[in-house]
């Protein structure tokens, strides 16, 4: 061991670190500079301090917070749960108002913006830029009007164990902090892949923290992996054809063009999220992507929250990023302050639209020709490497404006009408639990309520749908549904029963999270294994006579037999398959197999006791 860990030593001090091995950095002409505090003021951040090439570890984090908000009567700090190491998830209330209270935070009337840093702990420039402008809106007094339009609730580090499982080399394409944490979490799960999932302790104190204080704008703050270009600061949401477009009409038409124009004004470069076509390059152009609710902003659309997806371009020095940042909180906090209004407004208008048709899922348009932007490149060429054993970009550091290609997969590519509710067996009491943790109202039945038999439609999977492949995805197998089969039952619900309305506030959310054709649902998540499961048995002995009773009896049955055998010969040389074809015609077969448990209401008035998050915790 003690060879190993030395040898592991000496390869590491010869590893090239990420300023060896990056491309060139394009020109920069910075005027936010101003922003970093003097080398005496008492109140330089410890990022400050390194000049903004380090970032501190979680405990000079918050010894720096504690200090904040010691000295400022408009800070509280808050946790928000702990994480499965025992690190406290903090998070900091700046109000005008000095709050720790969600019901007395809402009561001052003013909009709240909530923004976390360190989903991905690698990616911590929103940390940084964070303490910053908490220190100038209070203690410093140089952004104090902020809260004067609006309250301000702040996750400095959301991925606390990743946050402590740094070094230098975490991040090979990424320029700086000189040490960065860990992107997943300490049980190696992505913390942006488990909104709708809920089995991270991190993203479970987020979304209780959502329901809890009711933000009216959320930000998300990443830093990128991929292509070289001019743009230091991008960030997106989900379009105005998605969940929520009356909040996205208010993005485009405030947050977007205020936060553009600021960081613009002082040096910076912003734009549009960027994901390239090919992977490698914007040869083939770029994609306009609509996030499903496993990753924030997606989930935010899905439960008509304001949600913005940041991502810094990690080539760019980390100064620059922290700085680029600090510009943009500021200017979407001042712009939720002015016109924050107009948000909730927009927000509740979407929360009671209640569409016949909810699309699960999107795909680019067919027969449509591409949008195209003015890109603000990097110029590149492509070299072979026989190392690699294909061709390599290579970036040169030179600025190139050139016409791009932008496909947008916002057309409908799975729709699903909505039911009026959603029936869960008792037996299935977990999904219910699941539901609430989201804040989605369920109705638990009691030995008192009185529901008459409804009818349901309910899905079998078909024969099709299997786990997809042998690695599990975010420690769960996922399951590939295929085309299920909708059949008419009729239940009755009785005590322990769920039932959960879709006019509700999150019911869009409700039918995400339940249809099994939802890329996000609970299914595919793999939430349902138990009813891929064969329980049922027949011995050959038994079944043979069965099957040539079936056969003297049925001429259409004995005609689709032979059939069978004369085009399928892999089922012509299995006796169990062929048995089981007559089996599987029988009331002998099990009827719940491959039957999915939760059932579509399709007209019913409702009854019971209701319950949240906060009752099913």
């Amino acid at each position: 061991m003690f060879l190993y860990l030395f040898a592991m030593a000496i390869c590491r001090a010869a590893t090239p670190l990420p300023e060896q091995v990056l491309p060139p950095l394009p020109p920069a002409k910075l005027q936010s500079l101003g922003l970093i505090a003097s080398a005496d003021d008492p109140w330089i951040t410890p990022a400050e301090r390194s000049g903004l090439t380090e970032t501190p570890d979680y405990q000079q984090t918050f010894d720096y917070v504690q200090r904040l908000v010691a000295a400022s009567p408009r800070l509280r700090l808050v946790s928000l749960g702990r994480s499965a190491q025992g690190r406290d998830i903090w998070m900091v209330v700046a109000a005008a108002s000095g709050t720790a209270n969600p019901s007395r935070l809402r009561a001052n009337g003013k909009p709240t913006m909530l923004a976390q840093a360190g989903i991905h702990a690698g990616e911590i420039d929103g940390k940084d830029a964070g303490l910053m402008l908490l220190r100038d809106m209070t203690v410093a007094g140089t952004r104090s009007e902020l809260l004067q339009q609006a309250n301000f609730l702040f996750v400095p580090i959301l991925n606390v164990d990743g946050h402590e499982r740094a070094s230098r080399f975490n991040r090979i394409n990424q320029r700086g902090p000189v040490v960065s944490g860990w992107r997943s979490n300490s049980r190696n799960l992505n913390l942006n892949r488990d909104y709708t999932k809920l089995e991270t302790e991190e993203v479970a104190a987020i979304v209780d923290a959502i329901n809890q204080w009711r933000p009216d704008l959320y930000l998300d703050l990443h830093v990128t992996d991929g292509i070289d270009y001019e743009y230091d600061i991008t960030f997106g949401y989900n379009g105005t054809h998605a969940w929520s477009p009356r909040i996205a009409r208010w993005m485009d038409r405030y947050l977007q063009p205020a936060a553009y124009r600021d960081l613009a004004a002082l040096g910076h470069v912003p734009g549009p999220l960027i994901f390239a076509e090919n992977g490698v390059d914007y040869a083939a152009g770029i994609s306009d992507w609509t996030a499903s609710p496993r990753y924030s902003n997606g989930y935010g659309d899905a439960r008509h929250l304001a949600t913005v997806l940041v991502e810094n371009h990690s080539l760019k020095p980390y100064l620059q990023r922290v700085l680029g940042t600090y510009v943009l909180l500021e200017s979407m906090l001042r712009t939720l302050g002015r016109h924050g209004e107009g948000l909730q407004q927009a927000t509740q208008a979407d929360s009671e639209s209640k569409s016949d048709e909810i699309v699960l899922a999107w795909r680019q348009q067919e027969g449509v020709l591409p949008e195209t932007m003015l890109f603000r490149g990097v110029d590149s060429t492509r070299e072979y490497s026989e190392i690699a054993g294909t061709e390599i970009v290579r970036w040169n550091g030179q600025l190139r404006e050139q016409t791009v290609v932008v496909r947008s997969n916002n057309a409908p590519a799975t729709t699903v009408s909505r039911p009026s509710h959603y029936y869960i067996p008792r037996a299935w009491g977990a999904i219910a639990d699941k539901l609430r943790a989201h804040g989605i109202e369920v109705t638990e039945l009691g030995n008192n309520d009185s529901v008459d038999a409804i009818e349901v439609e309910q899905y079998r999977l078909p024969a099709a749908a299997v786990a997809s492949g042998t690695n599990p995805y975010e420690g769960r197998m996922r399951i590939t549904p295929g085309d299920p089969v909708v059949e008419t039952n009729r239940v009755v619900p009785g005590n322990g029963d769920y039932l959960v309305a879709t006019s509700q506030p999150l019911g869009t959310l409700a039918v995400l999270m339940l249809e099994p054709q939802s890329p996000d649902s609970l299914l595919q998540w793999g939430y349902f294994l138990e009813i891929m499961n064969r329980t049922g048995y027949f011995d050959r002995y038994a079944a043979e006579p069965l099957a040539r009773s079936l056969l003297q009896s049925d001429p259409e049955l004995a005609q689709a037999f032979r059939a069978r055998l004369k085009n399928d010969p892999a089922f012509a040389a299995d006796p169990d398959a062929r048995l089981r074809w007559f089996y599987e015609r029988t009331p002998y077969d099990d009827e719940h197999y491959r039957l999915y448990p939760i059932a579509r209401v399709l007209n019913h008035g409702g009854s019971g006791r209701s319950t949240t998050n906060e009752e099913g915790k």
